[in-house]
């Protein structure tokens, strides 16, 4: 049914649980895999100290540092059961845009994703990139809580 399978992650617990279930998804379906990690771009002023302290070269090797570790989890995991699989890292403002746009230049038939699984008046404070990926997204996004 779906042949390439767009698996965004930011590094947090629950994107690491949704890592063996998209695997096995692919598997299951002959499907291949591609990783994605959104780093936020360096700004001057900005509310991360890590932009505060750093200059923009020695922020940008720590984003590319901590996205390589994020992407070897899923690489890992695909190999394993010899699931192709491709990683991508880019710096954007808007995650969800990106995530959505990679998906369509990729080629992918698939969005699959970890969620807070927040409700009520929290999930619209606090936000959440998956449920903007779920609104504005053509592409099927299958969401693991």
């Amino acid at each position: 049914m779906f042949k390439h399978i767009l698996v965004p992650t930011d590094g947090s617990e629950l994107s690491e649980q949704v890592i063996p279930k998209a695997v096995a998804l692919a598997k299951s379906m002959s499907a291949r895999l591609t990783g994605l990690t959104v780093s936020e771009p360096f700004h001057v002023f900005a509310a991360n100290p890590a932009m505060v302290t750093d200059t923009e070269d020695v922020y940008r090797a720590h984003c590319e540092k901590r996205a390589a570790q994020y992407l070897d989890a899923i690489k890992k995991a695909a190999e394993a059961l010899g699931v192709a699989f491709t990683g991508l890292h880019v710096f954007a403002a808007q995650p969800y845009m990106t995530i959505i746009s990679t998906a369509s230049a990729q080629g992918c038939d698939l969005i699959g994703m970890a969620s807070h699984g927040r409700r009520g008046v929290s999930a619209l404070v606090l936000g959440s990139e998956t449920v903007k990926v779920l609104t504005h997204s053509k592409v099927p996004v299958l969401v693991w809580r």
